[in-house]
């Protein structure tokens, strides 16, 4: 399940390396992303770049809904462990907040500066210090839900394979309540056959270590597991496989395709309140936030 179909190597390079198709993604995507976000976070109630950790980017930042008892949305962002930076995506806590939900954005630390076990060991850490933190933070450490896109729909998967009692006796196995890995790489050993791991240097034992496939998750947390309807079918696949494996009658696994999105536009669906991935999203968050 770990090996894709056969492709030529020029082949699976455009099935992954997705900024080829988009030669707008700095100038347009990205550029309009900023502008976005720097107005959330001139607008939304938020505390920046709060350090969970001892390296230079392993900060979080912590966006309020007016409600005391919110259930918390943990963000991680994408960039195939080499790229991007939490404050690219502020804008996507807007509609979320203001919908009573509070959303953190959490950094760490890139290739090739780090391996990618390096990076699930950083986002452990990050979930295990707002769990441990939350009053300091202001949430509810019973409402948390993680969130990740491309590499950080990985991480997502990751978390929701980690028995956090092994990092530490007082963690609970529950620690997250539900999951929602948009556009998750979950098999890592077609991404050794592109150039994107050049910069992850990402060897097939790393590769076979680090996938999700290999990682059940530990609790039947329910997830919404997405993917863009126009994306490549390698990234439907790594979807695909994911709710395959692992989707039970006790681990419900919604497996959804965003219309009319590829890999990028479906982070412009998430921010738009009237779409069906924010309401889906949305309704997710919230019903794991009433779990006891």
């Amino acid at each position: 399940m770990n090996i894709a179909p056969h492709y030529s190597d020029e082949e699976i390079e455009l099935q992954y390396n997705l900024r080829v198709g988009r030669p707008d993604y700095d100038t347009v995507v990205v550029s309009d992303w900023i502008e976005r976000s720097e107005e959330a976070r001139k607008s939304l109630d938020c505390r920046l770049d709060i350090a969970y950790g001892v390296g230079t980017k392993q900060k979080l930042d912590v966006f309020y809904a007016r409600s005391t008892d919110a259930p918390t949305l943990i963000f991680f962002h994408g960039g195939y462990w080499q790229r991007g930076d939490k404050s690219v995506y502020s804008f996507l806590a807007s509609p979320f907040v203001a919908n009573g939900v509070n959303v953190i954005l959490v950094g760490y630390h890139l290739c090739p500066e780090v391996s990618i076990t390096a990076i699930s060991v950083q986002a452990r850490e990050a979930l295990a210090w707002i769990w441990k933190n939350a009053d300091e933070l202001m949430i509810d450490r019973l409402k948390l839900t993680v969130m990740g896109h491309s590499a950080g729909g990985h991480i997502t998967a990751m978390l929701m394979g980690t028995d956090w009692r092994t990092l530490a006796p007082d963690l609970p196995l529950d620690l997250v309540k539900a999951g929602i890995p948009v556009s998750p790489l979950n098999a890592l050993e077609p991404i050794r056959r592109t150039s994107l791991n050049i910069a992850v240097g990402m060897d097939a034992a790393e590769a076979e270590a680090e996938s999700p496939m290999n990682h059940p998750p530990v609790t039947d947390a329910p997830q919404l597991v997405v993917c863009g309807g126009r994306e490549t079918a390698e990234f439907h696949r790594q979807s695909d496989i994911y709710v395959a494996a692992f989707a039970t009658a006790t681990r419900p696994m919604e497996r959804y395709s965003v219309p009319d999105c590829d890999h990028f536009d479906e982070l412009n669906a998430l921010a738009d309140t009237s779409s069906p991935f924010f309401k889906k999203s949305l309704a997710l968050i919230k019903a794991a936030g009433k779990q006891e």
